[in-house]
């Protein structure tokens, strides 16, 4: 069976005074915990070093008993370590790939050329793309073989203005994330009450507006790929 490939940032700092960021941690351990029974999973950076957690992330890791059990399982924060780089992994070798949020992704996701001709091959291979929070940054442009893009005519979501402002970073992010998805020739949907699940599933692209849709992001995509090869 065909693995599931997840993306994870590699940037430590936001904005012109440098915010602490990185990868938000429970939008990668919600996720595993729904396809790791059913997939192998490599997890791939935009770097070989040592890949930075939002430190306001690591609050999860005190308080929420599913997230601290990953925390501290050595295996999966080892491939944290010294992670794996695009170039080093074959699309042909996955049946889905999942971009991580976290503000990093905003600045090493976009428009990366190795990021982007995995996930197309990925999606022209009939394999699913799904993304998280400020994850969907890594589908801006990313053109098709028939020279579409990815996104055009689907419906999206992602991490919203509304709660950039929120958590006081719409001045430090380098766009909005929203905006730029609308750009894209996108239907953009978020959920009435910020910070709460918003998943939407548009053919093989699924994505989830908040850390709080991870989970269910893994949900679908595992419903997907079981439809496309059941047991």
């Amino acid at each position: 069976m065909k693995k599931i490939l997840i993306v994870v940032t590699n940037e430590a700092n936001v904005g012109i005074k440098g915010k602490k960021t990185g990868l938000w941690l429970r939008e990668m351990t919600d996720f595993y915990h729904e396809i790791k029974d059913y997939f192998d999973v490599d997890i791939i950076s935009t770097a070989s070093n040592r890949v930075p957690i939002d430190p306001l992330s690591l609050m999860e890791a005190v308080v929420h008993k599913q997230t601290r059990h990953y925390y501290l399982d050595d295996e999966l924060m080892g491939k944290l370590k010294k992670s794996l780089m695009p170039e080093q992994v074959k699309a042909h070798d996955y049946a889905a790939i999942y971009f991580t949020g976290g503000h990093g992704t905003m600045i090493d996701f976009p428009n990366n050329p190795s990021l982007q001709k995995l996930t197309a091959s990925i999606y022209e291979a009939g394999g699913v793309v799904a993304a998280v929070c400020h994850g969907p940054s890594a589908l801006l442009n990313i053109p098709l073989s028939d020279g579409r893009n990815l996104l055009a005519g689907h419906v999206v979501t992602g991490f919203s203005d509304f709660e950039e402002k929120i958590m006081g970073m719409y001045r430090d992010i380098p766009f909005s994330l929203e905006q730029n998805l609308k750009e894209q020739g996108t239907l953009f949907q978020i959920s009435q009450v910020p910070f709460t699940s918003c998943v939407i599933e548009s053919g093989r692209l699924v994505t989830g507006q908040n850390p709080a849709s991870a989970s269910q992001v893994g949900e679908k995509v595992k419903e997907l790929l079981t439809e496309v090869n059941p047991a």
